[in-house]
């Protein structure tokens, strides 16, 4: 990773980080002044682990820790109070901590924490009076106290989604493109850069994913930023059939490079037809941005649909044409069109009985690992 990029990654985790630490000295604070606890480790350690430096469920996080917490001391000091501390006496506490976390939960936080604790308990910090209690409150003030950080000292809900919107959307565009430049000098090479490129959009789209849900988060909890949930409202529109566009995008990509090295006749349109979309994209990241209805890109997107032509020209040739009419309706709808008024907007096609639009690439078009991109083509 380049240094540039490392810096791009500090500056997107330094609100967390500056969460952490604040919440994490307030914790401290809070269980020594406040609960009079000596050694209130439990309780910076909660603010770390409910925060984090990830994206998404840090309220769900923090119930996990808390209920995990609690779970693996109570099972430890009733355990390790009655048959003491050993290597046989660990097995047995963390083996009944975990079980009983999952018995309880589902979720994997709690399940660690549960076992992470009980042990614990049965080496460094054995029962002695009310110690199982104030580790169990040391837990929950660190689990208030991040949320609490978040809550009161929390990023902007709209620019957090939008600062990780920016990867998913300039992924898109270049891919776009990049295939438009390959078909254009017939360049198969370009369109075997073009998909490499696009294969790692992937990571792009699960961190916009993972930063529309903390902002969701942050906006409910936090009483400073619940009037932007209305921002929000055009990303969650548009996640899911952003994704599906980028997996339509890297198929196309594929069917460029059979076609290309096939020499197969392509649309003398196509390149305008890509280079346009990726501008509508552009322009549709830039309106979600500012918080505007997307009605320029819809009216761009909807004139690189009026303009489809309905001229065969081969087999690849026309699965590159279908791709292009799965993308363009995939953008529509991330602009919060229905996807039925979306495929009404595509002039419709004179299918003959031989249907040269499969519901799924030809068997030459699919890499290995991939199979999770393959669309089902509009018809």
């Amino acid at each position: 990773m380049q240094i540039h990029q490392r810096l791009t990654r500090l500056r997107l985790m330094a609100p967390s980080i500056g969460q952490c630490a604040v919440g994490a000295a307030l914790a401290w604070l809070v269980a020594k002044e406040v609960l009079g606890h000596s050694r209130p480790f439990f309780a910076p350690i909660a603010v770390v682990v409910c925060i984090g430096v990830g994206l998404g469920q840090r309220f769900r996080r923090a119930v996990e820790l808390v209920v995990g917490v609690s779970l693996g001391i109570g099972v430890g000091d009733l355990l390790v109070s009655w048959i003491g501390s050993g290597a046989w006496q660990i097995a047995l506490v963390v083996a009944l901590a975990m079980a009983a976390a999952v018995l309880l939960d589902s979720g994997s936080l709690i399940v660690l924490q549960a076992a992470s604790s009980a042990v614990l308990v049965a080496t460094l910090l054995p029962p002695s009076g009310t110690g199982g209690v104030d580790r169990m409150l040391d837990a929950l003030v660190g689990g208030l106290m991040g949320l609490a950080a978040v809550a009161l000292l929390p990023t902007s809900p709209s620019a957090l989604v939008t600062r990780y919107a920016m990867g998913m959307f300039g992924a898109l565009a270049d891919a776009l493109r990049r295939i438009a430049e390959a078909v254009e000098r017939s360049d198969s090479e370009l369109a075997t850069e073009a998909l490499a490129e696009a294969r790692t959009s992937q990571a792009n789209v699960e961190e916009f994913k993972q930063a529309l849900a903390t902002s969701r988060e942050i906006a409910t909890i936090s009483p400073l930023h619940r009037h932007r949930r209305a921002r929000l409202e055009g990303y969650e529109k548009a996640a899911v059939p952003l994704d599906h566009a980028l997996r339509n995008v890297r198929v196309l990509a594929r069917r460029a490079i059979v076609a290309l090295d096939g020499s197969s006749t392509l649309p003398p349109w196509l390149p305008t037809a890509l280079r346009e979309l990726a501008d509508a994209t552009l322009l549709l990241r830039e309106e979600l941005a500012t918080g505007r209805t997307p009605e320029r890109a819809g009216a761009a997107i909807l004139s690189v649909a009026s303009r489809q032509g309905l001229e065969r020209w081969g087999f690849s040739a026309d699965v590159m044409i279908a791709q292009l009419r799965s993308i363009i309706v995939d953008l529509l709808q991330a602009t919060g069109t229905e996807r039925e008024e979306a495929v009404a907007a595509l002039p419709p096609l004179d299918v003959p009985s031989a249907d040269p639009f499969p519901s799924a690439p030809a068997e030459n078009d699919v890499h290995p690992g991939d199979e999770k991109d393959l669309p089902v083509l509009t018809p």
